[in-house]
């Protein structure tokens, strides 16, 4: 497994990190469905065998379920092999499974002593704000995380989803060691401008969804789609839904040659195509069972070529073409 090193930080992460947002479970508003939780704990588990040296979560994931489980399974690891932990706040529990948005230093406070307690651990590697929302209290809650820093409840502090403006804004308080961001072969948006500002500010950049949410596995099909549970909220996203779930199929029909020509996986095609970017530390891949880690960690060996990535782009003009299309379509009804 490929190593990085993260922005400014002293935290060299493996190419690959595991995600726990599914393992949250489904009884909240943004979750995955049903999860066992003896097969989330053997999970991280055996990301730990196959090389990931470090694990992403959040307090807000199944409303503290998730790092629950990580720090049970953390805890059942030997303490010289632990992973490096990460998770986030803002994200508060609003009750009837829902989310409140705050960022206001008392409830990031106690959002992090609640963190602790459920992860176990006396200090987080790595403090992320998940979402720049309220807008007007970024300020105060990233001011909050450089206390928590300073008091060594946090080793180091980073943001998710924040653009260009928002980072400059923090910049200027305390220089942000990495930004999370969506980026896939399918959500690539923030390689026109987010990208190129982290990489010339030492912002390292551990990309999340890099597989699509599950588009980009290979094994992703219009019947799965259909039988998404209700507490899946992939159920209620227009990618897995038609018109869009046929276009994204058909990319990846595509995608499966170029892997298949590899002697790769899709996902392996998918996780190396976001690691070829260099501003990119790490990708967060997501697993719910031992299997799925153990099949996309060799992804953390693959190097993508010029000619690979080449291929991949022209499918991706191809895709955009298609959805332009459709756009002509929906404007032509109107």
């Amino acid at each position: 497994m490929q190593t990085r090193l993260l922005g400014n930080t002293d935290l060299n992460l493996s190419v690959v990190g595991l995600g726990t947002w599914a393992i949250g479970g489904g009884d909240w508003a943004f979750g995955w469905g049903d999860q066992d939780d003896d097969q989330a704990i053997a999970a991280i588990k055996r990301a730990v065998d196959v090389g990931v040296n470090w694990i992403d979560t959040a307090a807000v994931y199944g409303l503290g379920k998730s790092e629950t489980l990580v720090g049970k399974a953390v805890a059942e690891i030997p303490v010289n092999d632990r992973p490096l932990i990460a998770t986030k706040c803002g994200r508060t529990n609003a009750g009837n499974g829902q989310i409140g948005k705050s960022l206001q230093r008392d409830s990031v406070i106690a959002e992090c002593e609640a963190s602790l307690k459920r992860l176990q651990i006396d200090c987080i590697d790595l403090y992320q704000m998940h979402w720049p929302q309220p807008e007007e209290e970024i300020e105060e809650g990233w001011e909050t995380l450089v206390d928590l820093k300073k008091q060594g409840k946090v080793r180091h502090i980073g943001v998710s989803n924040h653009n260009v403006s928002q980072l400059q804004r923090l910049q200027n308080i305390h220089p942000v060691a990495s930004l999370q961001p969506p980026y896939s072969m399918i959500s690539a948006d923030v390689e026109t401008e987010i990208m190129p500002f982290c990489g010339q500010n030492n912002i390292g950049v551990v990309c999340y969804s890099p597989m699509g949410k599950g588009l980009l596995t290979g094994s992703f099909d219009a019947t799965r789609a259909r039988e998404l549970s209700e507490k899946d909220h992939r159920s209620r996203d227009p990618r897995f839904q038609s018109p869009q779930l046929e276009i994204n199929l058909e990319f990846v029909t595509g995608l499966t040659v170029i892997a298949t020509n590899l002697g790769w996986t899709v996902a392996e095609l998918a996780i190396a195509w976001v690691l070829r970017r260099p501003e990119v530390t790490s990708a967060i891949v997501g697993a719910r069972r031992p299997e799925q880690i153990q099949q996309t960690a060799i992804a953390g060996t693959r190097v993508m070529s010029e000619e690979v990535a080449g291929e991949v782009q022209r499918l991706l003009i191809q895709r955009s073409e298609a959805f332009a299309s459709l756009d002509g379509i929906e404007q032509a009804r109107v």
